[in-house]
């Protein structure tokens, strides 16, 4: 996500001297060196004292030492946390009471500047830094603020895992058109067509995702009769709840990786 970021950054005209990354995976450090043109070094650093953000592109369970090796060069920076499930609760205590924090729920669609991303600032950090983060993260997509933290598990469950759903559904679609004597390549551009053009439609439509399914719903067609199928097996409601129990799933982690 980080090299992402960068990435939609340089694209939009800034230089690769205003980057600083650290990684400790010495191949992954070279790569990212090779390809994005900028510093980076093994450990946090001097270097970091002079930047103005610093954001945390980690895996949760990494989250607390990473935290705790940055303590010694924060001044006035705006921290940003790309970590899910790290309440900035936990990341505030890891950094000695630090409030200048951004917590962000981005999506993977942002490795192609086509994400979305949920994000939420504690009250200390003022709008200057809210614009700041929302230009970061704007590189890869679109942003949506929550004005309470614990929507960012909502945030996780909807577009954090979205693309996962749409994947599914992808190959439901694909598989579909296999068993009814498409090739696997027709199945396939079929497929993710259908899902762009929708998407698109959708998108561009001042009607609602309901009123463009019903346009397309003729009375005794085979949309109908395909979508009367999905209701009888409660397809929807299942699809709810499985959202709301990745929601649940969020919270749980966020707990587990907050504990010292």
């Amino acid at each position: 996500m980080a090299s992402a970021i960068i990435g939609g950054l340089l694209a939009k005209g800034f230089a690769t001297s205003q980057f600083h990354l650290v990684e400790v995976n010495a191949e992954r450090r070279r790569e990212l060196q090779s390809t994005l043109g900028v510093a980076a070094a093994a450990e946090a650093g001097a270097a970091l004292t002079a930047c103005e953000v610093v954001v945390f592109a980690v895996k949760p369970q990494h989250m607390r030492v990473a935290a705790q090796s940055l303590v010694a060069h924060l001044g006035k920076q705006l921290v940003i946390s790309i970590a899910a499930g790290i309440c900035l609760a936990d990341l505030s205590r890891w950094l000695s009471g630090y409030q200048n924090l951004v917590r962000v729920m981005p999506n993977t669609p942002a490795l192609i500047h086509a994400g979305i991303t949920g994000m939420y600032a504690l009250p200390s950090v003022n709008e200057a830094q809210r614009q700041c983060a929302a230009t970061l993260l704007e590189a890869v997509g679109e942003t949506v603020w929550v004005d309470n933290e614990s929507l960012l598990d909502s945030v996780t469950a909807v577009s954090g895992s979205g693309p996962a759903y749409v994947f599914y559904f992808i190959e439901a679609l694909q598989q579909a058109a296999q068993e009814l004597g498409l090739t696997p390549e027709q199945g396939r551009r079929l497929a993710l067509q259908t899902f762009l053009g929708a998407s698109k439609l959708a998108a561009q439509s001042e009607l609602s995702p309901a009123t463009l399914r019903a346009q397309v719903t003729s009375k005794g067609g085979t949309t109908e009769r395909a979508l009367s199928v999905m209701d009888e097996a409660r397809l929807q409601l299942q699809f709810v709840d499985a959202i709301k129990a990745a929601a649940v799933r969020s919270k749980e982690l966020g707990a587990e990786f907050g504990k010292d």
